[in-house]
């Protein structure tokens, strides 16, 4: 299993939201790229880096954090939060992205999203469902959808999705454990699936339940920056 640390971006900044609150924000690190050097110090090869300020006004925001990191550092970086037309996915990638991270264009503009797979490649965006009893919630959480996960996710393998990670809103950000039946039910569904396991990871010991799961990788945010779990001991998970 293949640990990602993730690295949210507000003001150019490396923050931590609690159940993506904007008013529960905690500053981490003002050099995203120290942060982010960091994680490649000590042997991780991938990053989640997320704007947030994209996310908030519905357009790539943050991109000039994403073309330094890219630039500085080896690590193959995701990006996602406001990507919403072609336009900020063309940013994305010749800012240097690796994949491109979608959430709930998925849900409210599928056909949109199908054509950026045929332009770009399926392979080349990771698919993000956040996700409430089961059942797929948008708008920063706010909104909770009756689709039902696992319809969701074998719609998009239809289309060609190969890699999905999955976070489970009740515990992000809570350090109170992930939840690992949830993935490993999506696992069991999908065993040729790329699944990424999301939120609540606040141990070493949940990172275990999750590689026992099945899960081909977990994306780790504030269990790291509040040394709940040691960096140089997750290269090698």
């Amino acid at each position: 299993m293949e640990i990602i640390p993730a690295i949210d971006i507000i003001d150019g900044k490396c923050v931590r939201l609690t159940q993506g609150d904007y008013a529960q924000k905690k500053i981490y690190n003002e050099h995203p790229l120290e942060v982010a050097k960091q994680f490649e110090d000590a042997g991780l090869q991938r990053l989640h880096l997320v704007d947030l300020d994209g996310a908030k006004a519905g357009q790539v925001k943050n991109w000039k954090v994403l073309e330094t990191i890219a630039g500085k550092t080896g690590l193959s970086i995701d990006f996602g939060g406001g990507i919403k037309q072609q336009e900020d996915v063309n940013i994305v990638f010749n800012s240097g992205a690796a994949l491109a991270t979608v959430g709930s264009i998925a849900v409210k503009n599928e056909a949109e999203l199908v054509e950026w797979f045929m332009i770009f490649g399926a392979d080349k965006f990771l698919l993000g469902a956040d996700v409430k009893d089961e059942k797929i919630a948008i708008g920063g959480w706010l909104e909770t959808t009756d689709i039902w996960i696992y319809d969701f996710i074998e719609k998009y393998i239809g289309h060609g999705i190969k890699q999905i990670f999955c976070t489970d809103v009740s515990k992000d950000g809570k350090l109170e454990g992930p939840a690992v039946e949830l993935y490993k039910n999506i696992v069991q569904k999908f065993p040729a699936l790329h699944f990424i396991a999301s939120g609540g990871v606040s141990s070493v010991d949940d990172l275990h339940a999750l590689r026992d799961a099945g899960c081909k990788g977990a994306i780790v945010g504030k269990a790291i920056y509040e040394e709940r779990v040691k960096i140089n001991k997750l290269g090698s998970f």
